[in-house]
């Protein structure tokens, strides 16, 4: 049985449809909404035709068809055509993120946001790969007699401060000293170099006064530079599967909301995704506990190098049209609001999307 034009548009019909309704599709439904040239009679042969294909299913309660996991695929590899965002969405969008440029991190959370704001799903967004990233400066400064503020800040603008207590006296010229010396030393190293050196016998060199001062602050300097390596996934959205009537069964929302609640497992599965456009429907998800969901990732680059990850989970109904262009468009924007690639956002080895 060969897919034909007739059932190619049918089948993009009822998919049309069931995404806006989530409700299961029959034939009358069809041809009263959609112009398809064929009588229901018709119709109701070629859904019967997909059925048998297995791009359709058929609730037992419910005379209508829904599209199977193979009809998605199809959809998104042959049929969707990504939505060209209006000149408003796109303005709207460039606005909320240069007006929200400040450290690199800041700006990554909320770009999770805007794009759960826009799809009302649930989105993410992770820094990039901070094992490539290098440091630019690293500074100490004071707050009161026992406390220092510890200050890592990378080429790329994220910054980490760490509140450490100390138990040595000590002056302002001590910690501008030792700002300058360790950003001396440190520039320019990634975060796992840093963490590999012998920091202490790095200061060997400094004054005797401050040495004390180094055994005090340098455990610190490790943990912050430890807690900057560790990727940070930002997520938005959450409470809007409550919205979604594929999660009015209690039981279902609650394993959606254990599978995002697992932060570090879900961490692992999005850092081992490839780079470029991926959408996995379903079972296509290697894990057990995502095969109810689809999961779409993009990635930004900072600097040409460094790589980030953006995306949405929701259900395998999905505007996968819509959500591929708002993914698009507020990843090249993050490249270009860092001037991270050259005048298009894209740099010229990026991976072709691989839906």
């Amino acid at each position: 049985m060969s897919m034909n034009e007739r059932k190619l548009k049918i089948l993009q019909a009822i998919i049309r449809d069931f995404v806006d309704t989530a409700e299961p599709v029959g034939s009358r439904t069809l041809s009263k909404k959609y112009n398809l040239g064929v009588s229901p009679a018709t119709i109701r042969n070629e859904m019967s035709d997909l059925e048998d294909m297995g791009f359709l299913t058929h609730p037992h309660t419910s005379a209508g068809r829904v599209p199977s996991e193979k009809a998605y695929r199809l959809y998104v590899n042959e049929l969707m055509n990504k939505k060209d965002l209006s000149d408003d969405q796109k303005n709207a969008i460039a606005h909320e993120l240069y007006d929200n440029v400040t450290e690199l991190d800041q700006t990554i959370e909320h770009a999770a946001h805007i794009l759960s704001k826009i799809t009302s799903l649930t989105a993410f967004a992770m820094t990039p790969n901070e094992e490539l990233e290098t440091i630019k400066f690293i500074q100490f400064l004071p707050v009161d007699e026992n406390t220092v503020v510890l200050m890592i800040v990378s080429e790329n603008g994220k910054v980490q401060n760490n509140a450490v207590r100390i138990n040595f006296e000590y002056d302002e010229e001590m910690l501008r000293i030792l700002s300058k010396s360790m950003t001396y030393d440190y520039k320019g190293k990634t975060f796992s170099e840093a963490l590999t050196g012998d920091i202490i016998t790095s200061f060997k060199s400094d004054i005797e006064a401050m040495n004390g001062l180094t055994s005090s602050l340098m455990p610190n300097f490790m943990k912050t530079l430890e807690k900057m390596l560790d990727a940070n996934l930002y997520m938005d959205g959450l409470m809007n599967i409550f919205n979604i009537p594929e999660y009015n069964d209690l039981d279902r929302a609650k394993m959606f909301m254990e599978l995002i609640n697992k932060k570090e497992d879900f961490k692992k599965k999005l850092i081992s995704r490839d780079d470029g456009m991926i959408i996995t429907i379903g079972t296509e998800n290697k894990d057990e506990d995502m095969n109810d969901v689809s999961l779409i990732t993009a990635t930004y680059r900072v600097d040409g190098k460094l790589v980030g990850k953006l995306g949405v989970i929701g259900p395998t109904r999905m505007r996968y049209d819509n959500v591929t262009s708002v993914i698009d468009f507020i990843t090249d924007n993050l490249s270009k609001t860092f001037k991270l690639t050259g005048g298009d956002g894209q740099d010229d080895d990026e991976p072709d999307d691989k839906y």
